[in-house]
């Protein structure tokens, strides 16, 4: 007897669980299924645990540092297995929560491989997913309406496959039971120079090679130069505008060597490993797509702004369907499916609303246009710049470097974007994106009382800045 609800995800990742709650919330029957654990990626093989080894890193990076901050110490060790240990009980204490968070919510979860299989005597359309339980056993579940939260694996390059060995993808790389000595990351953006960061702080000796001319190809130029800066001061070795040419890949000796090109330079990189990160694509083999109409493009599915895919009783939303590739965006994406299919309001899906957010050490994040962008959508714009070095509390805490930019419309004066580069800019950015969502101005933002001393204060700065009327430059 087949399953019935009204709605079902197949993939219990951060989009899929949280599509599922706020269905829950609306009196929905609700039916999650999950090939692995709930929580995916982000909890298990992604955002939790590399925010964990990366907090790691930067204390022991600022303890290695204490006596520029008076304090003198009789030594500084570190115990990398406490740290997988420490990573560990945070992913196993969160993963506990997801599990009462269905249990609360009256939420099922199937544990098994799903398909999508096409109209059959179950269901007059497609849509309905056969379900093989971990057990070996088969169920089939027939919702009103499906979202598909499949979300995405690392990407690979041709010679390069991870061999959990000598090349690593970030999978492997979380999992290490013991640091190398040194390590060659290929791919400068957001999971590339993130690892470049903590690795260095633990001690490893680091080169990223990436193939675009600037680390975070997708960023404000002036955070990618401040960047780059701030990780070769640090002793990190950075290759822009290189290509690793991967026929000339080998391990001798128990050390890989590759060779990089830029132009006419060729460079011999040599390591104890390889991490390759690429980027990720999207989970869509092997979910029965085929007995659909469901559209894709460039291996991602085709959605509306509403998060439809092209047969509107099926959704996708995550990484599968590619665009920001964030665990927010896709709880984000989730509530904007479940509120469509519910009938509830919606205002569609805006990735300019949707924070960026990079965790190496300055931390970079961004929301809304760069200026570049901004130009390329015909704005006329004004921008300005505040250093981190014209706040109290950025001295006071040891962490000047970096800055806030805030682009604007010249005519308008509406908000197009903030970038941040510089410590907790993963926290500073909630200030901005919040602006975005009401859409401010920057004089709006300008007008608001940041306490003193605070980090906080930049934000109003730069805003002032934009508008000519700087307090602190």
């Amino acid at each position: 007897m087949a399953i019935t609800c009204d709605v079902a995800v197949l993939g219990g990742g951060t989009g899929g669980y949280i599509a599922a709650i706020r269905a829950a919330q609306l009196g929905k029957e609700v039916v999650i299924i999950e090939k692995d654990k709930l929580g995916g990626t982000c909890l298990h093989r992604g955002c939790i645990p590399s925010k964990a080894l990366l907090r790691s890193a930067e204390l022991y990076a600022q303890m290695k540092n204490s006596e520029s901050y008076g304090i003198e110490t009789a030594g500084v060790s570190l115990v990398f297995p406490k740290v997988q240990e420490r990573k560990q009980g945070i992913v196993d204490q969160l993963y506990k929560g997801v599990q009462y968070l269905m249990r609360k919510n009256k939420i099922k979860v199937l544990e098994g491989t799903g398909r999508i299989i096409g109209p059959s005597i179950f269901s007059p359309k497609s849509g309905a997913v056969a379900v093989e339980l971990s057990d070996g056993e088969m169920e089939t579940v027939v919702p009103t309406n499906l979202i598909i939260a499949t979300g995405s694996r690392p990407r690979t390059l041709p010679g390069l496959t991870p061999d959990g060995v000598h090349i690593l993808s970030s999978d492997e790389a979380l999992a290490l039971e013991k640091l190398p000595e040194s390590m060659i990351i290929v791919g400068g953006g957001v999971i590339g120079v993130e690892w470049a960061s903590l690795l260095h702080d633990f001690g490893v000796k680091v080169t990223v090679v990436e193939a675009a001319e600037q680390l975070l190809p997708t960023e404000d130029e002036e955070v990618a130069r401040e960047l780059l800066k701030q990780l070769q001061r640090r002793g990190i070795e950075v290759l822009t505008g290189a290509k690793v040419l991967t026929d000339t890949y080998r391990v001798e000796e128990n050390r890989v060597h590759i060779t990089a090109q830029s132009g006419e330079t060729v460079v011999e990189l040599t390591g104890n490993q390889l991490l390759v990160s690429v980027g990720r694509q999207a989970n869509v083999e092997n979910i029965g797509l085929e007995n659909t109409d469901i559209g894709l493009h460039q291996g991602f599915i085709r959605v509306n702004e509403h998060m439809q895919t092209t047969e509107p009783h099926i959704y996708a939303i995550g990484d599968c369907i590619g665009g920001l590739q964030l665990a927010h965006a896709a709880s984000h994406e989730g509530i904007v499916a479940v509120n469509h299919l519910a009938g509830e309001p919606s205002h569609g899906y805006r990735t300019e609303q949707v924070p960026r957010c990079v965790y190496t050490r300055p931390e970079v994040a961004s929301v809304g246009w760069t200026e570049a962008e901004a130009k390329r959508q015909g704005r006329n714009v004004k921008t300005a710049k505040v250093p981190f070095t014209a706040i109290g509390k950025a001295l006071v805490q040891g962490e000047p470097e970096g800055f806030v930019k805030m682009v604007a419309d010249a005519e308008t004066e509406d908000l197009l974007g903030v970038q941040i580069i510089g410590a907790h800019a993963t926290e500073l950015i909630a200030q901005a994106a919040l602006a975005q969502l009401l859409d401010a101005t920057p004089w709006e933002i300008g007008q608001a009382v940041y306490a003193h001393p605070s980090l906080s204060e930049i934000i109003g700065e730069a805003a002032l800045a934009v508008e000519g009327r700087s307090l602190s430059l």
